[in-house]
C-alpha cells in the first residue's frame, strides 16, 4: 500500500473485505454477520470470542480465514491439564553436532499470525491467563527474555454456552480483553439444507490466498486514520456510561437490574469498530449508523446483571438493546 493516495489505500481495504468474505462463503453457509464481526475485530487490531453450540462453523471459518491471508495458523484444544508453556513455549536442551549442549527456547502455538483457543473456558485460569497476557502485550516473556509475536496477531476463542460441567469461566477482567464477543448463531433451515448438499457433494478446496498478512497488517494501521469525529466520540462516551447503574443517564432496568456497568475499554471497542467498518466498506470517517451492529458485541461481555436480574432471567442482551432506545443517537 505503499506510495498510494489515502483514497487509493481506503479503496484497496474495502476490495480486500470483499474478496475475504468471497473467500469465506465459498466455505461457510450464513452466518453473515458473525463474519463481518470477525473481519471487522480483525481490521480494528483486536481479538474476539465466539460463542456457540458446537457443529455450527466456528473452526471452519477461523481457518478459512486465516488460508485467505495466507497466514501461519495455530489452534489450540484448550482443555484442563493444558499448561501455559503449551500456549506459550518451553527451553529445551539442545545438543549441537559438536556434542555442546545449549538450551533453546521452543515457541509454542501462540507464536501464530491467527490463533484458534478452543473452547478456552475448559482451562485452568493460569493457562487462560497465559494466553490473554500475550493477546493484551502481543509478545511472550520467558526467562527474563521478551518474544514479540507476529503481526497481524490475532486469537479467535470458542466457548460453548450449553456444556458448563467442567469448565473454568473467564473472569470479567479477562473477559475484558476481547474486542467482541459474537453469538454465533444457528443456522436456517435454507442454509441447513445447503450445508447438507455441499457436505454430500464434493469437498471445497481451499483456493488461492486472497492477500497476504503483511498486506492485512497495513490495513489494521490504516484503520487508525479513519476520522472519528467529536460527536461520535460523545456518543460514544454517553452510551458506556448509561450502562452503570449509578449514571444519571441510566435507564430504569440499569440502575435496578445491572450490577455494574461497561469499562472505558468498550468505547475504544466500538470507536475501532466504527473505524474498522467504515474501512471495510471503503470510506475514511467514521458513521454512527454503524453503531448498532457493533454495540451489543462490544459490551455483552463488559456489563453483570445482579442477583435481582439473573432471578427475573433477563440478559445483558435486553439491557443493552434498552440502552441503545434510550440515548438519542444524536
Amino acid at each position: 500500500m505503499r506510495g498510494e493516495t489515502s483514497e487509493a489505500r481506503v479503496e484497496r481495504c474495502a476490495g480486500l473485505a470483499a474478496a475475504l468474505r468471497a473467500r469465506i462463503a465459498e466455505r461457510i453457509v450464513g452466518h453473515g454477520e458473525a463474519v463481518d464481526l470477525v473481519l471487522t475485530a480483525l481490521f480494528a487490531g483486536g481479538h474476539a470470542l465466539l460463542e456457540g453450540v458446537p457443529g455450527i462453523g466456528k473452526t471452519l471459518l477461523v481457518r478459512t480465514l486465516a488460508e485467505a491471508i495466507d497466514a501461519r495458523f495455530q489452534r489450540i484444544q484448550f482443555t484442563p491439564d493444558l499448561m501455559p508453556a503449551d500456549v506459550t513455549g518451553t527451553t529445551i536442551l539442545h545438543e549441537a553436532d559438536d556434542g555442546r549442549r545449549e538450551f533453546r527456547f521452543r515457541p509454542g502455538p501462540v507464536f501464530a499470525h491467527v490463533v484458534l483457543a478452543d473452547e478456552i473456558n475448559r482451562a485452568t485460569p493460569k493457562t487462560q491467563a497465559a494466553l490473554l497476557e500475550a493477546m493484551e502485550e502481543r509478545q511472550v516473556t520467558h526467562d527474563g527474555a521478551t518474544r514479540p509475536l507476529p503481526a497481524p496477531f490475532f486469537v479467535l476463542a470458542t466457548q460453548n454456552p450449553i456444556e458448563m460441567e467442567g469448565t473454568y469461566p473467564l473472569p470479567e477482567a479477562q473477559l475484558d480483553r476481547f474486542l467482541y464477543k459474537i453469538v454465533v448463531g444457528i443456522p436456517s433451515e435454507r442454509e441447513i439444507v445447503e450445508i447438507v448438499d455441499r457436505a454430500a457433494g464434493t469437498p471445497a478446496a481451499g483456493g488461492k490466498p486472497v492477500t497476504t498478512a503483511e498486506e492485512v497488517a497495513s490495513a489494521i494501521a490504516l484503520t487508525r486514520d479513519v476520522v472519528l469525529t467529536e460527536n461520535v466520540r460523545t456518543l460514544l462516551a454517553r452510551l458506556v456510561l448509561a450502562t452503570h447503574p449509578g449514571d444519571p443517564s441510566a435507564p430504569e432496568r440499569v440502575r435496578r437490574f445491572v450490577r455494574y456497568g461497561a469499562s472505558p475499554r468498550a468505547a475504544l471497542a466500538l470507536a475501532l469498530g466504527l473505524k474498522a467498518r467504515a474501512l471495510l466498506a471503503g470510506r475514511a470517517h467514521a458513521e454512527r449508523a454503524d453503531l448498532p451492529a457493533l454495540f451489543l458485541p462490544a459490551l455483552r461481555h463488559r456489563i453483570a446483571l445482579n442477583f435481582e436480574g439473573e432471578a427475573e432471567g433477563l440478559t445483558p442482551d435486553g439491557i443493552l438493546e434498552e440502552v441503545l432506545q434510550a440515548v438519542p443517537m444524536r
